[in-house]
């Protein structure tokens, strides 16, 4: 990855066009070839930039940009469209390279297989009286997050997902229509759970008969104690 800060105006042309006056500001090349120009704000938003392939040329300032001070331009095209981006460095604070490696990628904590184990674990936040049946329990059309059985013996569906929406409730929807045909399962109930539930999700799941649970992942991990918040 290369990082230039530098006093510079951009050019943007293409579906449209914009100008970015004289300002300093950071340049991103990364290995990939993608080109960003950031400011010292806007969070992880760049002002401009061109995504890869690219072909990126450093030349000399034509006669009227020299005699508004550039120093050096950068022609950035892409290979596909007509898109071009021009870059006008008036002077350079910093220019460095670095090589960053391959990334392993985001490693997300409470994804829904740790949900699933941890409810599996906490079975009673069901209910009183839940027992697991198993997870994973395996269906023509794919597998249900959880098995359990309420304190009558009744059998529950889970669905699990970090943020419940409407596939989710349409998803259960499906495994509970083949439980209820298997007579040593009927009558299956549903439980939609999820760290966060669309209000629409749960207007669709309540319509359905399908009982709606949010899960505090940190209270579950034994992190957080949840009945000493305030809110």
């Amino acid at each position: 990855m290369r990082l230039v800060v530098a006093k510079c105006s951009v050019d943007y042309e293409g579906r449209l066009r914009a100008h970015l006056p004289l300002a300093t500001r950071l340049i991103m090349v990364k290995a990939d070839g993608s080109v960003l120009i950031h400011s010292d704000g806007g969070s992880y938003k760049p002002l401009n930039w061109m995504n890869p392939p690219l072909a990126l040329r450093e030349a000399s300032p034509d006669e009227d940009a020299a005699a508004l001070g550039a120093l050096s331009v950068w022609n950035v095209s892409s290979a596909k469209t007509d898109d071009k981006l021009t870059i006008y460095f008036h002077s350079i604070e910093h220019d460095s390279a670095h090589e960053l490696g391959t990334d392993p990628g985001l490693i997300k904590d409470g994804v829904e297989a740790d949900l699933q184990r941890l409810l599996a674990e906490q079975i009673e936040l069901l209910g009183t009286g839940h027992r697991l049946v198993r997870r994973e329990y395996m269906t023509a059309i794919g597998p249900v997050d959880i098995l359990a059985r309420d304190a009558s013996g009744a059998a529950v569906a889970v669905e699990l997902k970090r943020r419940g929406d409407i596939d989710g409730v349409e998803q259960l929807t499906r495994y509970l229509e083949l439980l209820n045909r298997d007579p040593l399962l009927k009558p299956v109930t549903g439980v939609f759970a999820a760290q966060q539930i669309k209000p629409q999700a749960r207007t669709l799941a309540e319509d359905r008969g399908i009982r709606c649970l949010t899960l505090d992942y940190d209270a579950m991990r034994g992190i957080d104690d949840s009945s000493g918040r305030l809110f």
